[in-house]
């Protein structure tokens, strides 16, 4: 018997992990990074164990650290999430070997499915469709545009698209880097890649005396960098298609029952509109996006896995499905800014009171799992999500509804996130018409989809509030005089002003007199303040139909000041009265994004660069990102070498364009 658990893994998947080992009276072990040191999984295990170092290579991947942590903190099992070792058979029989009890599945179902390649030639001889596997060196003008994958994992890492024969190279090269970095295994190959199609998935739960079960079906086309962005259960297509579903599950319990398969697993697939569909892969572990068919089926997939793994007997048949459950993932990343990934201070992260916590949801509602809490900070070493999001409704409609509005209300401080986004998903036509395919950003525009959801009008609404709250604030402050109205005077004077930068629409100058008659604001005839407070505004907003009373709420973190409302979430950064001139940099420079690590250099100093030539590329967040020329010049300042690690905002290099290069 199973009594205390080590899961070998961070943030979101610990966490959701030790919710159900509390509720099963098991005790809980933590490993965790320098980097991690803080977050919350460390602080909610019974124990944790340090991992030194911070870069995946150092820490989660070495699975004799993680053995060795068991050990040491009398954990009898090791759970391994998702992502790091999770899919690795050596680790796998090295916990066995070590005495303890792997909660996953047998090591030869994770070797045979491991290799993706192997892993194709298997489903097709068990009769499964598949899409053949193409070997790089033989890949021809004829078959482009191809996908090159890692074979040893997923989520996006180590996968690129190839649209031309003389990229190929660079990008076999780039990708085996990435899947190095993620997996600790640079193995790559190549599939036909299909535009558009729909990403369906089926959860298999199998125990040890010949029971398999197909849970459900997943439906997770949204994507982007081939990474799932929303996904549901059921598909919307498979609902739709009559047989689709009898096809599918049985074309997985085939794939389970090939590998002679226990535990929890995916059997993933690619299908078209009339129904058909190819196999794409079988993860062999619990999916990031398990939550929705644990909101449809009431079962505990977490729960599932421990008891498999002490040899309990599944019933003959799973329940029946119910309802619909989305969930959508919450990164910290710029997707107007080619999904830049970000790094800093969550300040605050709350979705409402109403929202429950690693929950299966029996009701209408909404869920959270996160890894993340308010004043957690969010590093350059591992994945930028920083939570999921889960409804559940009777019907898809409902499940939409809900999600989308609490991630409208939600209270999301510090770092930019992919939420406006994720509510235009789920408020587009084409989604709640079931209208999606992996080709669902291109074909709507990013542009339009990523557009924040406040108005431009909206947001100088906000932001005329927030300047009213920053003069409450200096006044509650003030020693003399604290009670008199901001700007007072006893004559006539000019207007106050107050200046803030927003990422979006720029720089703006509120100028407003608060006098006898009331408030004038510029650009707001009939504005009128109810009240002002250092936290809350509330005013009175004239209108076609009359005035409306609208509250603002505002927070205050240095110089970042975050405006929350029914109009949509605005954050700003308050604007000092006079700048710095040593804040100035050169025209042409080329900042650092987020913070990283350069790993590799594509031109000298001195040379002649062409606009979108790369410079440098850094890698932050398991991720590769190219830092390119903006215009053609010359190089005339580089700044940084391989290997160096560099700070967000630091000037990585100078290029003088040919305009402003002196003959």
């Amino acid at each position: 018997m199973i009594s205390t658990v080590l899961v070998a893994n961070r943030g979101e998947i610990a966490r959701r992990v030790f919710a159900t080992c509390r509720r099963m009276g098991l005790g809980t072990v933590a490993v965790y990074s320098d980097a991690d040191a803080a977050t919350p999984h460390v602080r909610e295990a019974d124990a944790a164990v340090r991992l030194p170092g911070n870069t995946p290579g150092e820490t989660y991947l070495r699975g004799d650290l993680i053995i060795a942590a068991a050990r040491a903190a009398g954990a009898d099992a090791i759970h391994p999430g998702y992502g790091f070792l999770s899919e690795n058979a050596e680790f796998a029989r090295a916990v066995i070997d070590a005495g303890l009890v792997w909660i996953g599945p047998p090591v030869t179902a994770i070797e045979q499915m491991g290799s993706k390649v192997e892993a194709k030639k298997m489903m097709d001889a068990a009769g499964v469709p598949v899409l053949a596997e193409l070997n790089p060196a033989e890949v021809t003008e004829s078959m482009l545009p191809v996908l090159i994958k890692a074979s040893a994992g997923g989520g996006g890492r180590g996968m690129r698209v190839v649209r031309a024969l003389a990229d190929l190279p660079g990008q076999l090269e780039a990708a085996r880097r990435e899947a190095e970095s993620a997996f600790g295994d640079p193995t790559v190959f190549c599939e036909r890649y299909l535009e558009t199609g729909r990403h369906i998935e089926v959860q298999v739960m199998a125990d040890t005396h010949g029971t398999v079960w197909a849970v459900g079906e997943r439906e997770c086309s949204i994507q982007r960098r081939h990474q799932k962005v929303v996904e549901e259960a059921p598909s919307p297509l498979v609902e739709r298609i009559d047989g689709m579903r009898a096809r599918l599950f049985e074309a997985a319990r085939l794939a389970a029952g090939a590998i002679g398969y226990t535990g929890a697993g995916t059997v993933e697939f690619l299908a078209d509109d009339r129904g058909e569909f190819f196999f794409l892969e079988m993860n062999t572990r619990l999916q990031v996006e398990h939550p929705v068919t644990e909101n449809t089926t009431g079962l505990d997939l977490v729960r599932l896995q421990l008891q498999i793994a002490q040899g309990h007997r599944l019933p003959a048949e799973p329940p029946a499905a119910h309802g619909h459950s989305i969930e959508v993932r919450l990164y910290a990343e710029d997707p107007a800014h080619d999904w830049q990934p970000q790094s800093g201070t969550v300040h605050r992260i709350d979705l409402g009171s109403g929202t429950t916590e690693f929950a299966i949801l029996d009701r209408p509602g909404v869920r959270l799992d996160s890894g993340v809490e308010n004043g957690s900070a969010v590093g350059v070493f591992y994945d930028p999500m920083l939570a999921k999001v889960i409804s559940y409704g009777d019907t898809r409609a409902e499940a939409a509804r809900l999600l989308a509005a609490a991630l409208r209300r939600a209270r999301i401080h510090g770092l930019v996130t992919n939420r406006d986004l994720l509510v235009r998903v789920l408020e587009h036509p084409a989604f709640l018409a079931g209208d999606t395919d992996t080709a669902f950003f291109d074909r709507y525009g990013l542009e339009n989809l990523s557009a924040p959801l406040v108005s431009e009008h909206d947001e100088r609404l906000s932001i005329t509030a927030a300047a009213l709250a920053d003069a409450a604030h200096n006044r509650a402050r003030a020693r003399i005089g604290g009670g008199l109205p901001s700007g007072w005077r006893n004559l006539p004077s000019q207007p106050q002003s107050k200046s803030y930068e927003s990422r979006v629409t720029g720089r703006h100058e509120i100028r407003y007199a608060l006098t006898r008659d009331g408030l004038t604001v510029e650009g707001f005839d009939g504005l009128e303040s109810v009240e002002a407070t250092p936290n809350s505004v509330t005013l009175l907003v004239p209108g076609e139909r009359g005035p409306v009373r609208r509250r603002f709420d505002i927070a205050r973190y240095g110089d970042l000041v975050a405006i929350d409302s029914p109009l949509g979430p605005v954050t700003v950064r308050r604007l000092p009265r006079f700048e710095d001139p040593a804040e100035h940099v050169a025209e042409g420079s080329l900042l650092a994004p987020m913070p990283g690590a350069v790993i590799r250099l594509g031109a000298a100093a001195g040379e002649r660069v062409a606009k979108g030539q790369p410079i440098l590329w850094l890698e932050a967040m398991k991720m590769e990102h190219t830092i390119a020329a903006p215009a053609d010049g010359v190089l005339a300042e580089l700044n940084v070498a391989a290997g160096q690690q560099v700070d967000v905002g630091a000037v990585l290099a100078v290029v003088r364009t040919d305009e402003n290069t002196e003959e």
